[in-house]
């Protein structure tokens, strides 16, 4: 590992470092494989059968699931874990193919909203259900119902902290 150059300690410099055991660095490695493996995964599926990445499939259907098919930028920023520059870029995309719009909200000006459009809304329709069959076929099938649920709690206990951490 690298060691601190800055003048003034940081936080990991003031503690004695904890390192992993050879099962904790074993299980750290096997999710490490998993976040960079799945992802492409689910990329390659949804490039192949949809013309979508990952992230303009996530994004489209976090609008679809909005009753009006509409979100301010801000909160699908937010939704899809996107700065709202990422996002501007992405839906710029969406946009050039006919897939989303963007327009002034309506209820306050300051705001842009992104709309999924009737062409976008059965783009995503259409590629739902291989996207589904990737991620069942990856994930859902590969393990038990437990251990489903017991994987649903360890990821959402980890975003908990994730979210709380600074």
């Amino acid at each position: 590992m690298p060691r601190a150059t800055a003048k003034r300690p940081t936080k990991t410099a003031t503690k004695a470092t904890r390192w992993l055991s050879s099962d904790e660095e074993a299980a750290w490695r096997a999710i490490v494989q998993v976040m960079v493996k799945l992802p492409w995964a689910i990329e390659c599926q949804l490039e192949c059968d949809a013309g979508l990445s990952f992230i303009e499939y996530h994004a489209m259907a976090r609008l679809s699931e909005d009753s009006e098919h509409t979100l301010r930028m801000s909160e699908l920023a937010l939704l899809t874990n996107a700065s709202l520059s990422r996002l501007s870029h992405l839906v710029k995309r969406l946009e050039s193919r006919g897939l989303v719009r963007r327009e002034v909200d309506a209820a306050d000006g300051r705001y842009t909203n992104a709309i999924l459009t009737k062409a976008g809304y059965q783009l995503l329709v259409a590629s739902a259900p291989g996207h589904v069959a990737r991620v069942r076929s990856l994930v859902v099938d590969a393990l038990s119902s437990a251990e489903l649920r017991q994987l649903h709690h360890a990821a959402e206990r980890l975003l908990a902290r994730m979210e709380t951490s600074s």
